[in-house]
C-alpha cells in the first residue's frame, strides 16, 4: 500500500468510507473554478463514489487522499500521459478551503513528485495553473517547479478564456 508521509499531512490511498469528507471538502465553487470540468460542481454523492472507485482501480497508485489525522481534506494526483510522453505525467492537487495557507499542497506537491520520480519511473512531471490562481503557482515553486510558459488563451472555463501557465520538474540527471 502506498502511504506518504510529508511534514505535514499524511497521503495514502483513498477507501470508501472517505465519501463524506470528500462531498464536505469538494463540494465547493472555489475548489472547482480552480480544476478542469471533469471536477463537477456541486459534488455529490455520486461523484465521490465515482471518484474513489476510479481512484483505487489505477495500478500502482497514482491518486492519493490528502489526509490530517487520518481524515480526506483534498487529493494530489499524477495523471500520466502515453505515447513518446509516456514518462511525463501531470500533477494535479486541490486543498479545501477551509485548509489553504497552511502548506499542505505544498508538501503534497513535493511528495508526490519525489513518488513519481522513484516509484513511478517518471523523467519528467508539469502542471498547468490557471492565471487567475496564484495561490497554485506559489505552491509549484515552492516545490521546486519552474515556469516554462503561458499558454495564451488555453482554457475555457465558466465562459470565460484564460491563460494557463505551465510550470514542470524533471528528474535530476542520473550520474
Amino acid at each position: 500500500m502506498t502511504v506518504l508521509h510529508p511534514p505535514s499531512v499524511t497521503l495514502r490511498p483513498w477507501r470508501a468510507t472517505d465519501a463524506d469528507a470528500l462531498i464536505q471538502h469538494a463540494n465547493d465553487r472555489r475548489i472547482s473554478k480552480n480544476l478542469r470540468d471533469r471536477f463537477p460542481h456541486p459534488y455529490g454523492r455520486a461523484d465521490a463514489e465515482g471518484w474513489i472507485a476510479f481512484a483505487t482501480s489505477q495500478a500502482p497508485l497514482r491518486y492519493l487522499a490528502l489526509t490530517l489525522n487520518d481524515e480526506p481534506i483534498g487529493s494530489v494526483g499524477l495523471d500520466a500521459f502515453d505515447d513518446v510522453h509516456r514518462h511525463t505525467a501531470e500533477l494535479g492537487y486541490w486543498i479545501g478551503a477551509a485548509h489553504w495557507g497552511r502548506g499542505y499542497a505544498t508538501d503534497a506537491a513535493i511528495a508526490m513528485t519525489a513518488y513519481g520520480f522513484a516509484e513511478l519511473g517518471l523523467e519528467r512531471i508539469q502542471a498547468g495553473v490557471y492565471d487567475w490562481n496564484p495561490g497554485s503557482e506559489r505552491v509549484l515553486v515552492k516545490a521546486g517547479f519552474q515556469l516554462e510558459g503561458r499558454l495564451r488563451r488555453h482554457a475555457f472555463k465558466d465562459g470565460v478564456f484564460g491563460d494557463v501557465l505551465m510550470y514542470a520538474t524533471v528528474r535530476a540527471p542520473r550520474v
